[in-house]
């Protein structure tokens, strides 16, 4: 081969003879052609591919720019040196023979140089205009071009040139080359690519911007500048956008769900086989139902479900083992790309400790040349750039592959949600699904990160230990046996650890729920003083808390112990050995060194395997719950049919529907033609199935037989309205095109234009989730205008009048559904329980238990004497013109009362949402003034009613302070104060403590080294060697013990600080007076207390621990580099410049980044959880797709914010890498440098160590940003901890003890206003209350009569003038006092989890037999005595398992229990039926006859027997009198009581 190569060149092509000398070159012939030829074959191979976009691209080429010019030229220039080159070789041909490489070298040349040409001329098809392939051949044509370039200038310096003109164009070729290479460095962007490039600068970035991140540099610095906004992120490359992703992932998931549904055929058919012949019974029925769900063709999906319900045996079986086959098909070219960068990692990783030992040879022998010291420290620095290069870029992979996963299953998810059918809709609750979204999908996107590390782990460790054998031969086995038992200790650690934060997850969810429903119902708790009964029961919780919390910080201690030790032990153990077991084994640099650093390399693959491991597992589980709901059926809409029939638009036939496919039929044989254009009500008791009804036509129930035609469009009105949290206007348009003439009618017609009024921003105000700040009515009037506006075919109003005033009901009947109204000429289909306004329908059907009993029009189902006029009978007289409010009023139909009181009306069918909603409106008691009754007179007060509230509600939620900026270096003072100041110094000196036994043990080691070469060629004496490895061994083990010291310490302190700052928080947020919950979402209290409190408890003590053992791991290695070579101290300062800058504006931008994707994401949430919610309102009038699109919309913003800070962080690293990287380079060259003066054992010490600072580097940054990110949480409690309190609970001035002992009550001039900014509300009261006197209070919404009961409980302080309660003014005692002895019925009957008999007498103050009394005069004493348990039945979250009208007797039983002289009935019948109402009345009139009683009156009737009433009017006391002189007189009492239907005459039935 050599013999054909320098006949080739006509010289010779190696001799060792070149190198052994200081000035070693290489021969010609090498240089003429291996290092011609190694750039050139790599372009050759790769090249080709470049020029694919010209020949199949139909883009039209973009436009010439200077750059592509300039590089244009120089290549041509290139093409002319090489032509000349040709030329030269056979104008020296003349003369004689040229060797052959003189021909082919410059064809070569030019073939390749035009090539280039061409293309840098093809790329101009591509977005990216200049070629990776290309920059890489510039770099290794340069590279290689060095060594001829060095002989060449040597040569010339010694001797006369001999062949001048092939030198110059030499230099001229790579003048021309390096010229080439800056300029393809740059990013070449054509005009019309520009805009695109603002957009995204990572489309049009060059080679060397991608592989560096260069191109992110200006986020980076806007986001030092100023903080960033979501407007200045970045968007998402086309590909990375959830549509893109989803669109994939879809196609490879529905292929791979036909496979998994195949395989579950398999698998029924062979236990249909393996049950066999007939079991028994049960057996038996299932495999029938599942026989026969398999005949069913029509519905092919439906094969997966199986047999009864009621079953209550395995877990249903769904498809198996898709979801990891389609996600590793979607995303398989990520996955390839990201292996092949790992794989050219870890083979570098393990170059590293060779090069180290090859410079520890060098340095120990006198004899080597100073040139291979400095090839050996380049080459370090090389494959240190090269690898981090190429592992940034596999994380940047992984991250992207993990981002891409969540997005395409939260897709996955959303739109799986939209097409569920209600059976698979119950099987998840929405919650269950949303966990869905957050957790699981984030599981996914945490297992993405690291899965390469499943393979890519082993791989190290197999290579580790290949590499170690070599060095110290089987002595490693005790090293890898040391790091083999530690894996079991730690498993067992791990397992301990488990169990732990399992039990500790209870306790949180438990403390969690007290605080939730505290918060719920810390208005109930404030006017019954049980604050301090509630606080004990959660301190009690959190104690139990701590405790766990403080030994899981011991285990983690421990662990951590164990994980230090674990590289001193091993070292030990396996240099210990290696010297025991034989005489001539001695301990030299090389070995030790070279040993030391493959050891660091393994221990990262063994931490991170487990981890990966039990990573994989939990995603199992999660892959689980994925598979199970995404292969779930899709609602079957096949009964719901579209046919044009004439003269009919909804046509029922034989129709029977259930809830669940085998369930009992909720409609039975229904068969029904309803004509265009007329109004049909449906009538029947509570339970008949009028809902069903409506949810069958909606095609959102399981078809039984039968089918229903409808032709036209829907429109649908729920009965409990779902309003989005959007602005008003857009809940009204609800996606439609905007037509402002229609708009307005709407809102006119639904008597919307009074509250738009009222509201601060008109429609343009945003409405709260779930509607939260509309009272019941305006949110059901919402809900009937985006209907009306929706401009549909056919209506569906189910019961839409029932939440809304009587008078409300009659306006929007005329104007909307009834026969002059806006939809005259549509269908409409009206659910109702009010009667008043069946006279004036077409149609009416009257359901009784899912069948409709009999249909036709008034008049004809009056003379039938049937079921319809036993219910007309069921509601008092049947005179035609009987007063529609009166009916109303008795009908139930509620009234839209003020609306911190209202409480939707008795619902029909699900008794429990009644309470949810009320529990929400609890939670919202700043809707309090929104609402407002419609009376239509008196408009001179109307005009003071509306001037008042813009002012008022206008920012009723203050908006969350995001922290912007640094964090305030006080935060961390005042956290580590709360650890205490004792405890942080100790923990800080046990650290610098490990860090000094640290150096101490390297420094040992080096020394122990140098003994090869102090003791060569004599014998190592043994108490030498027995000391040695005794002195090191104890090192190695007073570090470990050192640092257990510090983080057992830590445990404790931190455990203090959560204690101090929960237990402040708990107490100040329970003293904080009641304006501060109206003005304050609930649900921002609770993060405070469930994730900033988390933080605390967790994250925190975490983070300062890492930070602390990074920051000394850096010092440390610094110190141990300046001991060995002086002079890095010069070079620790201008990097640890670059370092600290990099860091500064690294660490604002990414902060900022982590604040918006947090930001950014709960929109996604909280957009599924409404949808979820209102799902049946969205598939009623078809707008699924708007709803994909939106949630598309919310995605890709949370997607973009996160990319964005997984490329700051792998912009951060590279960075950081580099300078980790010159660490290392500096640390060789000086060791190659002074070398004379150095023995081995230092080097290899201080370059093993600066090898082992890159990723330490890197970890200094994280954990810093972690803990600046962190520390936030302190601010955020501490901000809640400093909320002002009310009052004192208990003064000094103390009542006499029975006080009130008479119950008079006295109002002097009393003003009150809700919160300082803000009006009066009572405008100076003055009145007489006397002992056990029975008075109403009536007026109409925002007259002020619940501002009344507030004052009385000091809820609001006065604003002027005072109230006596028997001579005590209530203003100078403490509240305690106050409210203890006054007793209320609220009107929302709130309870809390915990026993019956916690919820009557929380401080155990009652005996039972009391307690017993208290229940029978409530009427649940025989309720309570058929309960399992009696007083200690458990009442569920809400009271969710009493009826509404059980918990209001509860609250009766609670007032009884107390009986106070002073009782307060805000009256509550508007979620209770009448019968609970007359039972609460009868008691009250009996119990309460000694007491006061001052009653809030909704309802005329309730107070026609008071002594007195009350007329409030704007604040102000307008009548007072007995009702029968009131009714006298002609003043407001009388207008109210007509408008209620009462006259005189009945008040004596009353």
């Amino acid at each position: 081969m050599s013999a054909a190569l320098e006949k080739f060149c006509g010289s010779v092509f190696w001799n060792d003879s070149y190198l052994a000398r200081p000035d070693a070159d290489l021969p010609v012939c090498f240089q003429q052609t291996v290092l011609v030829w190694i750039p050139l074959g790599f372009f050759w191979i790769l090249a080709p591919w470049q020029l694919l976009p010209m020949c199949k691209s139909r883009a039209k080429k973009s436009s010439v720019t200077k750059l592509y010019i300039i590089k244009q030229v120089l290549a041509a220039l290139l093409v002319l040196t090489a032509v000349a080159g040709l030329a030269l070789a056979f104008v020296d041909a003349e003369q004689g023979a040229v060797p052959a490489v003189q021909y082919t070298n410059p064809s070569l040349y030019i073939a390749t140089w035009v090539m280039v040409l061409l293309v840098q001329d093809a790329r101009r098809f591509c977005l990216r205009r200049d070629s990776g392939v290309l920059f890489c051949f510039w770099s290794l044509s340069l590279l290689c071009g060095i060594l001829p370039f060095q002989s060449l200038v040597r040569r010339a310096l010694q001797e006369p040139i001999s062949d001048l003109p092939r030198f110059i164009l030499f230099f001229i070729a790579y003048g021309l080359q390096l010229l080439l290479f800056l300029v393809s460095g740059l990013s070449d962007i054509a005009p019309e690519t520009k805009e695109i490039g603002k957009k995204n600068p990572e489309v049009t970035a060059s080679f060397l911007s991608s592989i560096t991140f260069e191109w992110y540099s200006s986020m980076v610095y806007k986001g030092y500048r100023k903080p960033l906004e979501i407007e200045d992120v970045w968007e998402l490359k086309d590909k990375d956008k959830t549509k893109a992703l989803y669109t994939a992932f879809e196609k490879n998931m529905k292929t791979a769900m036909q496979k998994a549904r195949a395989e579950l055929e398999k698998r029924k058919r062979k236990k249909r086989r393996q049950e066999g012949g007939p079991d028994h019974g049960n057996s038996m029925s299932k495999a029938q139902s599942q026989d026969i769900l398999v005949l069913e063709e029509k519905q092919p999906k439906k094969k997966k479900k199986k047999g009864d319900k009621e079953d209550s045996g395995p877990p249903k079986d769904y498809p198996k083992g898709w979801l990891m086959k389609t996600l590793g098909k979607t995303f398989q070219k990520n996955l390839l790309l990201a292996v092949a960068f790992k794989l050219v990692h870890d083979a570098l990783v393990f170059v590293s400790p060779q090069l180290l030992k090859l410079l520890i040879a060098f340095v120990s022998d006198e004899d080597s040349f100073a040139w291979q010291g400095y090839l050996y420290a380049i080459l370090l620095f090389l494959t240190a750039v090269i690898q981090s290069l190429c592992l940034q870029q596999h994380f940047s992979l992984c991250f992207q592959l993990g981002i891409n996963v969540r997005a395409s299953l939260i897709a996955a998810i959303y739109k799986k949600s939209l097409t569920m059918s209600g059976a698979t809709r119950k099987e998840s609750t929405v919650g269950e699904t949303v966990n869905l979204m957050s957790a699981d999908a984030q599981r996914f996107m945490d297992l993405a990160n690291f899965i390469h590390q499943l393979w890519s782990s082993p791989l190290q460790i197999v290579l580790s230990i290949v590499f170690l054998w070599a060095e110290l031969g089987p002595s490693v086995l005790a090293g890898i046996a040391t790091l083999l038992l530690l894996l079991p200790v730690n498993a067992f650690l791990v397992a301990k650890a488990k169990t732990i934060q399992e039990r500790n997850m209870k306790n949180k969810d438990e403390r969690m729920k007290i605080m939730t429903e505290i918060l719920n119902g810390i208005k109930i708790l404030k006017l019954f003083a049980w604050e301090p009964s509630f606080e004990k029961r959660v301190n009690e919780i959190r104690g139990r808390e701590l405790k766990d919390l403080v030994n899981f910080g011991y285990l983690q201690s421990v662990s951590v112990f164990m994980f230090t030790c674990a590289p001193s032990l091993v070292s030990l153990a396996s240099f210990a050995v290696y010297v025991l077991v034989d005489e001539n084994n001695i301990l030299d640099a090389q070995k030790a060194f070279t040993a030391i650093s493959l050891f660091n390399v393994l221990r990262f693959p063994m931490a991170t395997l487990p981890m990966v491991i039990s990573s994989l597992v939990q995603t199992n589980v999660s892959t689980e719950r994925l598979e199970r709901y995404l292969s779930g059926e899709d609602l079957d809409t096949s009964a719901i049919h579209h046919n044009p029939i004439a003269g009919s638009a909804v046509r029922f036939s034989e129709a029977t529907f259930a809830w669940e496919q085998d369930g009992n039929a909720a409609i039975r044989d229904v068969t029904l033609d309803i004509t265009p254009g007329s109004l049909v009500a449906v009538v029947g008791t509570v339970g008949s199935g009028k809902s069903s009804l409506v949810s069958a036509m909606l095609g959102e129930m399981e078809n039984i037989k039968g089918h229903i035609n409808i032709q036209g469009s829907l429109a649908y009105v729920p009965q409990q309205a779902w309003i989005q949290n959007a602005t008003l206007k857009d809940n009204i348009i609800f996606g439609s095109e905007l037509d402002e003439a229609r708009y307005q009618q709407v809102l006119k017609a639904c008597a919307l234009l009074p509250d738009l009024e009222l509201l601060p921003a008109g429609d343009q105000t945003e409405i709260g989730e779930k509607g939260i700040n509309l009272s019941g009515g305006q949110k059901q009037r919402v809900s009937l205008a985006r209907a009306v506006y929706s401009n549909a075919d056919i209506y569906v109003l189910d019961d839409p009048l029932s939440a809304v005033d009587a008078h409300v009901g009659k306006y929007i009947f005329e104007h909307v559904l009834g026969p002059k109204g806006l939809l005259q000429k549509k269908t409409r289909i009206l659910v109702t329980h009010s009667i008043s306004f069946l006279p004036q329908v077409d149609n009416i059907v009257v359901l009784t238990a899912g069948a409709v009993s009999e249909h036709g029009s008034y008049s004809t189902l009056l003379a039938n004497k049937g079921a319809f006029s036993q219910f007309l009978n069921m509601y008092g007289n049947q005179e035609e013109d009987v007063s529609e409010e009166n009916t109303a009023a008795v009908a139930l139909a509620g009234n839209e009362e003020e609306a911190d009181e209202a409480v939707d009306p008795c619902m029909e069918e699900h008794i429990e949402d009644v309470v949810t909603m009320t529990l929400k409106r609890e939670a919202s008691i700043h809707q309090r003034r929104l609402s407002r009754s419609l009376s239509k007179r008196s408009t001179s007060f109307q005009k003071k009613a509306q001037e008042k509230p813009p002012k008022k509600g206008q920012k009723l939620i203050e908006k969350e302070a995001v922290e912007t900026g640094r964090v305030k270096f006080s935060m961390y003072v005042r956290y580590l104060r709360a650890v205490g100041w004792c405890f942080t110094f100790w923990i800080i000196m046990g650290y610098i403590a490990q860090y000094v036994a640290y150096i101490g043990s390297n420094l040992w080691l080096s020394d122990w080294t140098d003994d090869s070469v102090r003791y060569q060629n004599q014998t190592y004496p043994t108490q030498l060697r027995d000391l040695r490895i005794g002195v090191f061994g104890v090192l190695g083990v007073s570090q470990a013990i050192f640092l257990l010291f510090a983080t057992v310490l830590s445990a404790r302190g931190t455990m203090q600080a959560s204690q101090v700052m929960h237990q402040q928080l708990l107490s100040n947020i329970l003293r904080a007076p009641m304006s501060f919950f109206d003005t304050t979402p609930i649900g921002r209290i609770v993060n405070r207390f469930a994730k900033d409190i988390f933080t605390v408890d967790e994250t925190i003590p975490t983070s300062f621990r890492s930070w602390i053992s990074c920051f000394m791991g850096i010092i440390s290695t610094l110190i141990v580099i300046c001991l060995a070579t002086p002079f890095f101290a010069v070079v620790i300062v201008p990097l640890s410049i670059f370092y600290y800058f990099v860091l500064r504006f690294y660490i604002s931008t990414s902060r900022q980044l982590r604040r918006l994707d947090s930001v950014t994401r709960s929109p996604i949430y909280s957009h599924f959880g409404e949808t979820v919610s209102g799902l049946s309102v969205i598939r009623a009038y078809g707008h699924q797709e708007r709803f994909l699109k939106q949630n598309e919309v919310t995605m890709d913003i949370n997607q973009k914010s996160v990319y964005s800070w997984i490329v700051s962080n792998r912009w951060l690293a590279i960075r950081l890498e580099f300078v980790g990287s010159l660490v290392v380079f500096f640390s060789a060259l000086l060791a190659v440098i002074a070398k004379g003066t150095l023995e081995g054992g230092i080097v290899g010490l201080s370059v093993s160590s600066a090898l082992n600072v890159t990723q330490t580097l890197n970890w200094l940054v994280r954990t810093s940003s972690e803990l600046e990110t962190n520390i936030v949480a302190v601010e955020r409690v501490h901000e809640y901890m400093t909320v002002k309190n009310e009052a004192p609970w208990v003064t000094k001035n103390r009542p006499p003890r029975g006080w009130p002992s008479r119950g008079e009550i006295q109002f002097i001039d009393y003003k009150v206003r809700y919160r300082p900014e803000l009006d009066l509300v009572l405008q100076g009261i003055t009145c007489n209350i006397g002992s056990t006197e029975k008075v109403g209070v009536v007026g109409r919404t925002g007259a002020g009569k619940s501002s009344l009961t507030n004052c009385l409980f000091r809820v609001l302080e006065a604003a002027g003038g005072k109230i006596i309660i028997d001579d005590v003014d209530i203003a100078t005692i403490g509240l305690h006092d106050l409210r203890n002895n006054l007793t209320i019925i609220p009107q929302d009957p709130v309870l809390f989890t915990g026993t019956l008999r916690m919820n009557l007498d929380p401080f155990d103050q009652y005996s039972d037999e009391e307690i017993w009394k208290a229940l029978e005069l409530a009427h649940l004493k025989t309720y309570v005595q058929g309960l399992p348990e009696r007083l200690l039945h458990l009442v569920s979250e809400a009271g969710e398992n009493l009826s509404v009208g059980q918990r209001q007797l509860v609250c009766l039983a609670r007032a009884l229990l107390r009986k106070a002289k002073i009782l307060i009935l805000d009256e509550a019948t508007a979620a209770v039926d009448l019968e609970t109402d007359h039972l609460i009345q009868t008691t009250i009139r009996s119990a309460f006859a000694d007491c006061t009683v001052l009653t809030i009156a909704h309802r005329l009737h309730t107070i026609m027997d008071s002594n007195r009433v009350m007329v409030l009017h704007a604040g102000r006391i307008v009548e007072f009198d007995s009702p029968e002189e009131l009714l006298m007189k002609q003043g407001f009492f009388s207008a109210m009581a007509k408008d209620a239907g009462i006259t005189a005459a009945e008040t004596t039935a009353l």
